[in-house]
């Protein structure tokens, strides 16, 4: 099963930087890659978080998002379609990849991306989709950047004003940032500032990499002692605590992330065990906001091997780090299933962005 096969990949990576993309095949991933297209075009059910100011500004989830109007929500719907450019750029070959491709071309198109980049800049929309959404949006032109072909350089071409959108939402925003966002939920910065430091360095963005590296030192290289006990909160499909200091390992160099994550994150045992951080439990998986906690497991598992990766090579904690990983990473694949839609809209791009090693220094 995939999870097995991950979970023997990470602890054998225990001595290296954890990269699993050469283990993992096209086959394996298709199941992520079924979720995301059962959802890309299904218009309902959705929840639309829509300011109005009169009247006239009602509308459906597709006049209102044609680019992204499936998948439930416009940030599911931007990931998912990420989902399947990353499946079609690392195996073009498979037959499901023209498919991904036929999806993509028929939602990436000009008009319809210049409607979503209006939405986006509606003076009364300053904080919508603000961090998650338009993080997601990036790390999708970062995938399409990567992707060395005509029609994934046309789409990056189709998506540029609404690139623009979100990237002046985020350097407008950041400076006034006074805290830092500490939610295991959308609004969560740290995860965000993420996506967005390997945003800018795929689109050769000095300037935006500066403003997050600068903003991500000033809200967090003084944090210390993190209670990982007080984590997970019920609905969590993202760890503060871990998010943190998988940004840190991107803005720090590996001596100093080493002690930066000794006075942040004490509890990491130097030898691999895995109590210090238990897997967590979902109890109802048709509850939205429970499932959730499949989406933690997921997104814990990349964390971190992310900070195990910002490691000094020769640094004891690593073992634990992926010991932990592999634990987290065999709960969250094996809810993978899409048997109910609460999950099955989103999980799939968990799954992507861990199997295929998304984020980590020496991943494709």
């Amino acid at each position: 099963m995939i999870h097995a096969r991950f979970l023997m990949l990470t602890v054998l990576l225990a001595g290296a930087c954890p990269v699993i993309s050469s283990a993992f095949t096209a086959d394996e991933a298709v199941p992520f890659v079924a979720l995301a297209l059962d959802c890309a075009e299904r218009e309902y059910p959705n929840k639309i978080a829509h300011t109005m100011e009169s009247d006239a500004d009602q509308g459906t989830p597709h006049s209102l998002h044609p680019s992204f109007y499936g998948c439930f929500d416009w940030h599911s719907s931007v990931h998912g379609h990420w989902l399947l450019a990353r499946f079609a750029r690392l195996y073009p070959d498979h037959e499901m990849a023209a498919e991904a491709r036929r999806v993509l071309a028929a939602n990436l198109q000009p008009s319809l991306l210049a409607a979503e980049a209006s939405y986006v800049l509606a003076e009364q929309r300053k904080s919508w989709e603000r961090p998650y959404g338009l993080a997601w949006l990036l790390q999708l032109v970062a995938e399409l950047r990567e992707w060395d072909s005509p029609e994934a350089r046309n789409w990056v071409a189709a998506l540029a004003p609404l690139e623009e959108a979100c990237v002046q939402r985020f350097t407008t925003w950041l400076p006034k940032l006074a805290y830092p966002i500490r939610t295991g939920e959308h609004s969560q910065t740290a995860f965000a500032f993420g996506l967005l430091l390997d945003y800018a360095q795929v689109a050769d963005r000095p300037e935006l990499a500066t403003l997050v590296t600068t903003t991500s030192r000033r809200l967090y290289l003084e944090d210390q002692r993190v209670q990982l006990g007080f984590e997970p909160s019920g609905q969590d499909f993202l760890s503060p605590a871990l998010a943190e200091a998988d940004l840190m390992r991107r803005v720090l160099l590996p001596a100093e992330f080493a002690t930066w994550l000794a006075a942040f994150l004490p509890a990491i045992p130097p030898y691999a065990e895995t109590e210090w951080l238990p897997v967590a439990v979902v109890t109802d998986r048709t509850d939205g906001k429970l499932a959730h906690l499949d989406g933690l497991n997921l997104s814990r598992a990349w964390m971190l091997q992310g900070i195990a990766a910002g490691l000094p090579e020769d640094d004891e904690r690593r073992e634990a780090l992926l010991a932990v990983a592999a634990a987290h990473a065999e709960a969250g694949l094996a809810a993978c299933t899409g048997e109910h839609y609460a999950g099955g809209h989103w999980l799939g791009t968990y799954a992507m962005y861990l199997t295929s090693g998304r984020g980590l220094p020496a991943g494709p």
